[in-house]
C-alpha cells in the first residue's frame, strides 16, 4: 500500500505559474487547502533565488526551496541550506563550445544574471522570471569559479540538442546538462538536478520520497518525476515527457496545479474532491 502524501514539490515555469508567469488565485487557494490538510508545499526551479522569493511570499512557503534545479537550497528568510556550483573546467569548456554558435549565453553567479545580449523575447521573459536586469557582457572570465548556472539560449531546437549531446558526452559525469525549456539549455552542478534536489527537500522536510508528490512539465523535471512517490505531469508537457509518466493534470493555462491538488493529491489522503 502506498504511503500518504506529506509533501508536494512543484516546478515553477510551465507548471506552477501560468503562461504569463503569473501565480493565479486558484493555485494560491489550492495550496492553502493542501496545507490545511496537513500537507507541506514547496517549489524547485531552474530559476535563481531572486526569481523565487515572491512566490515563496505569496504562498507562505516555510519549507526549504530549490533554486537552480536544487543547486541552491534556501529558505524564505534568506538562509542557505546547501549550494553547489559548476566546476571551473566545465564552465570554460561550455563557454568555448558556445563561442562560435548563434546562441545567447547567460551566466548566473554571485546572485546576478550576466548575459551576452540584453535584447530579445527570452531576455524579457527572464527579466520577469528572475526579477533582475541582466548585466550585459561578452567576457565571463571573472565569473568562472562562482557559476551557479549557465544557460544557452536559442530557438533553434536542433542546435541546442547538438550542444546538449556534445556537452553531455564530455561533462555529463561532472555536471547536470538538461533543457529546462525547449529554447534553454542549462548547465548546473552535478547535484543540481531535480532528482537530487527533491531528495534534499524531502530530507529537510523530514519525509521519505514515497511521501512526496511532484509536478512538472519538462525534461529537466524527469529526475524528480521518476523518484517521487506520486509524479504528476502537466498537459502542456512535451510528448516525450508525458509518455513517461502515467498521472496527468491540466495545463498551466488551465490551473493544472490546483486541479491536481484538488482531484489527485487531496483525495489520496482522504479529502474528497
Amino acid at each position: 500500500m502506498s504511503k500518504p502524501i506529506r509533501l508536494v514539490v512543484s516546478d515553477v515555469d510551465g507548471t506552477l505559474v501560468d503562461p504569463d508567469k503569473k501565480l493565479r488565485a486558484a493555485t494560491i487557494a489550492a495550496v492553502k487547502r493542501l496545507e490545511a490538510a496537513g500537507v507541506g508545499f514547496t517549489i524547485i526551479s531552474a530559476r535563481p533565488r531572486s526569481g523565487l522569493g515572491w512566490l515563496a511570499d505569496e504562498l507562505s512557503i516555510d519549507a526549504p526551496i530549490g533554486a537552480f534545479n536544487g543547486g541552491t537550497v534556501f529558505r524564505r528568510d534568506g538562509s542557505v541550506d546547501a549550494q553547489f556550483r559548476v566546476p571551473v573546467d566545465v564552465v570554460n569548456d561550455v563557454l568555448a563550445m558556445a563561442a562560435d554558435k548563434p546562441v545567447a549565453v547567460w551566466v548566473f553567479a554571485d546572485e546576478r544574471w550576466y548575459a551576452s545580449s540584453g535584447e530579445g523575447t527570452h531576455v524579457d521573459h527572464e527579466r520577469k522570471a528572475s526579477s533582475q536586469e541582466p548585466v550585459v557582457t561578452q567576457d565571463f572570465a571573472a565569473l568562472v569559479d562562482k557559476v551557479d548556472k549557465i544557460t544557452l539560449v536559442s530557438d533553434d531546437a536542433d542546435l541546442l540538442h547538438g550542444l546538449h549531446d556534445k556537452a553531455n558526452a564530455v561533462h555529463g559525469s561532472a555536471a547536470t546538462i538538461a533543457q529546462s525549456q525547449t529554447y534553454y539549455l542549462d548547465v548546473t552542478a552535478l547535484k543540481a538536478n531535480k532528482g537530487d534536489g527533491v531528495a534534499t527537500l524531502a530530507e529537510a522536510f523530514g519525509v521519505s520520497l514515497e511521501e512526496v508528490a511532484v509536478l512538472g512539465d519538462q525534461a529537466n523535471d524527469l529526475p524528480m518525476l521518476t523518484r517521487a512517490g506520486l509524479p504528476i505531469v502537466m498537459a502542456n508537457a512535451p510528448d516525450a515527457v508525458r509518455e513517461q509518466i502515467s498521472v496527468h493534470t491540466r495545463s498551466n493555462a488551465e490551473d493544472g496545479v490546483a486541479y491536481a491538488i484538488d482531484t489527485i493529491i487531496l483525495p489520496r489522503i482522504g479529502v474528497p474532491s
